[in-house]
């Protein structure tokens, strides 16, 4: 919890919400104008995860058939890690790769991936 002179966090104006058919951002940067979006599970079509260090976020790219780019979610944002199960538990990340890229930094992990000689 931050103090009132304090910095806000990324958790404090970047909130992501899931429900069973559709994942929200609503987003209000500092001095930035904020933002609401979403999409459907159904449009989910490959996930990224980038690996970050001790000062930077973790980050989901999510791709949709809607649009060509992606969706981008720091793992730091308020409901980040729920985001992050929940993939796992729609099968649209597999845990295994995902501990696989907690133990590294500043790597790039898609599901599914490019080419079939990818997977390991």
């Amino acid at each position: 919890m931050r103090t009132q002179d304090s910095m806000p966090t990324l958790a404090d104006w970047y909130h992501v919400r899931f429900d069973k058919t559709a994942v929200y951002r609503d987003v209000a940067p500092s001095g930035g104008a904020p933002w609401t979006d979403g999409f459907d599970w159904a449009d989910v079509v490959r996930v990224c995860f980038m690996t970050g260090d001790w000062l930077t976020s973790d980050e989901l790219y999510v791709f949709t058939s809607r649009r060509e780019e992606s969706y981008l979610i720091p793992t730091d944002a308020d409901g980040g890690s729920a985001l992050i199960g929940e993939l796992i538990r729609r099968s649209m990340f597999p845990p295994e790769l995902m501990l696989e890229a907690v133990k590294t930094e500043g790597r790039l992990f898609c599901w599914p991936p490019e080419s079939p000689s990818q997977i390991e």
